[in-house]
C-alpha cells in the first residue's frame, strides 16, 4: 500500500472512579492520511500550531512502533491530519494520534495486526489503556495489565446513552496534572473507588442509571484535578439539575462529561449556563457514543 486514510474517535476516560482503566469511544473523529513520499506533517483543525510537526508527533511514534514490532525499517511518509478532537482537553487526542499511527503502520507495512496486538502496542506507548482501548475497539472498555500483557474487556452500553461535553477554552497538561496526584492512597479511599467502579459497570450492564451519580464519584484523582477547572462544581450541579445521570472529569480535564439517556438538550443548556454564570468560556456539545473504533476509510 502507498497511501491510507484512517479515522479514529475521541475517547472519554476514567468515568470517575475508573482511573486509568475505564474508557468510552465518542462519535467525534480525527482523520489521518498517510502517503509514501518525502516526510512532512500538515495539521488542519484542532491542535494547529501546538502539535509537533516532526518525529516527536505521536502519529509517527505509532507508525514506527509497528515497523519496529515486525522488524522492518519504515519508509518515508507524509502525514495530513484533519483533527476534530479538541487538543489537550481530556478527550483522548494523544491516544487518537497513537492509534491512528499504529493502524496506518499496520496497513502500510502489510502486517495487518489484530486489535489485541494494536492495543498492546498502544498501551505500552501511552502507559495505560483507558483511552487507547476504546479508540481501537469502540464502545465502553475495561483495560488492565496482567503478566506484561494488556487485557481488554468490553462493557455493554445502550445506544440511547449520550455524552454531554462542556469543553473549556483552556488546556491542561496531562503529565503536569498527573504529577499533582498523591503517591499514596488510604485503604478507605481504595474501598470507596472499588465500590463505585462495580456500581458503575453494573449500572451500564443493567441499563439502570439511577445510581450513576453516585457511581461516577471518586477519591483518587477528581478531588485533586477539579480545583484546576474554574466553575467545576457549578457546572456539575447544572448538569444534575438538567437531568444528567452522572457527571465526571474526562481524563485529566478540563472537559466535564455528563452521561445522559434523555434530556440531552436541557443538560447541555444547564451546563453552558452554569459555565456562563461562572465566567468560564467554553463549548457545550452533545456527542453520541461510538460503538466503532478506529477504522481504515480507504487505501491505495
Amino acid at each position: 500500500m502507498k497511501s491510507v486514510i484512517i479515522k479514529t474517535p475521541a475517547t472519554t476516560a476514567n468515568l470517575g472512579p475508573g482511573f486509568d482503566c475505564l474508557g468510552i469511544a465518542l462519535d467525534l473523529w480525527n482523520e489521518l492520511k498517510v502517503t509514501e513520499g518525502d516526510f512532512s506533517i500538515e495539521i488542519e483543525g484542532e491542535g494547529v500550531n501546538q502539535i509537533p510537526l516532526d518525529s516527536r508527533n505521536l502519529i509517527v511514534t505509532g507508525l514506527e512502533a509497528v515497523f519496529n514490532y515486525i522488524g522492518k525499517k519504515p519508509k518515508k511518509y507524509s502525514y495530513i491530519c484533519n483533527n476534530k478532537i479538541p487538543f489537550s482537553r481530556g478527550l483522548g487526542s494523544s491516544s487518537a494520534a497513537i492509534v491512528s499511527g499504529l493502524l496506518a503502520g499496520s496497513v502500510l507495512s502489510g502486517a495487518n495486526l489484530d486489535k489485541e496486538t494494536l492495543v498492546n502496542l498502544a498501551s505500552e506507548i501511552e502507559g495505560h489503556p483507558d483511552n487507547v482501548a476504546p479508540a481501537i475497539y469502540g464502545g465502553f472498555t475495561i483495560g488492565l495489565k496482567e503478566q506484561n500483557k494488556w487485557i481488554i474487556d468490553e462493557v455493554s452500553i445502550s445506544k440511547e446513552v449520550n455524552a454531554i461535553l462542556f469543553i473549556p477554552n483552556f488546556y491542561i497538561d496531562t503529565h503536569q496534572s498527573r504529577s499533582n496526584l498523591p503517591e499514596n492512597i488510604s485503604r478507605s479511599d481504595v474501598i470507596y473507588n472499588i465500590a463505585r467502579v462495580a456500581l458503575l459497570i453494573n449500572s451500564f450492564n443493567k441499563q439502570s442509571f439511577n445510581l450513576l451519580n453516585i457511581a461516577t464519584k471518586d477519591k483518587i484523582h477528581q478531588p485533586y484535578r477539579s480545583g484546576n477547572i474554574p466553575g467545576y462544581q457549578s457546572i456539575v450541579k447544572g448538569a444534575i439539575k438538567g437531568g444528567a445521570n452522572g457527571v465526571y472529569i474526562s481524563g485529566s480535564g478540563p472537559t466535564i462529561v455528563a452521561i445522559t439517556r434523555g434530556k440531552e438538550v436541557t443538560v447541555r443548556y444547564e451546563m453552558a449556563e452554569a459555565a456562563r454564570l461562572s465566567q468560564v468560556e467554553g463549548e457545550s456539545i452533545i456527542v453520541p457514543i461510538s460503538d466503532t473504533g478506529a477504522f481504515i476509510d480507504s487505501y491505495e
